[in-house]
């Protein structure tokens, strides 16, 4: 069997599970989300693959560029991605790619980019999938009124990650770590 290499990742807002396949990262996903099986159990049937807790050279360079990205020093991820999941999913994702650091957008404009407007709850459904947080950065989606909506990670770590980033959050203050 076909095997998806898997390391934790304490990060400075939650511990994250990392997992590459033939090279390319697959999984960089909040270890304790509401939805952990159902990520997991999509990935190991799109891929055909199990989950092996190894070491892997991919992971490592995530795990530096990860580093550098909370220490401020790296706005944008160089790393192969593999996403695994339906046609219009994996259209939402590289859309959030696009997602220029430190900038959010809301979901009906993710929605306009995607040219179907009116796929408001589609997008929010193929964010909620996306199982390569941060570097898919779908912590940049909030509600068209500017509030923080759902994240896998927690609103708490949501609201973290975009502070560090430098977004604009009106009413709200908050130390970073």
């Amino acid at each position: 069997m076909n095997m998806i290499h898997t390391q934790f990742y304490q990060t400075p807002v939650g511990e994250l599970i990392i997992g590459a396949y033939k090279g390319q990262l697959c999984l960089c996903d909040w270890r304790y989300r509401r939805m952990r099986d159902q990520v997991d159990n999509r990935l190991q049937k799109y891929l055909g693959a199990g989950y092996e807790q190894q070491s892997d050279p991919l992971i490592d360079q995530t795990i530096e560029q990860l580093d550098a990205y909370f220490s401020h020093q790296r706005q944008q991820f160089d790393l192969p991605l593999r996403l695994a999941g339906s046609d219009f999913q994996q259209q939402v994702w590289q859309a959030l790619i696009k997602i220029p650091y430190g900038s959010t957008y809301s979901y009906l404009q993710l929605s306009e980019s995607l040219g179907n407007p009116k796929a408001i709850r589609a997008v929010a459904s193929a964010n909620g999938a996306n199982a390569i947080s941060v570097i898919v950065p779908c912590h940049r989606i909030i509600g068209s009124d500017g509030s923080l909506t759902g994240y896998a990670g927690g609103l708490p770590a949501k609201e973290k990650l975009l502070k560090l980033e430098g977004a604009d959050l009106p009413g709200r203050t908050l130390e970073l770590f």
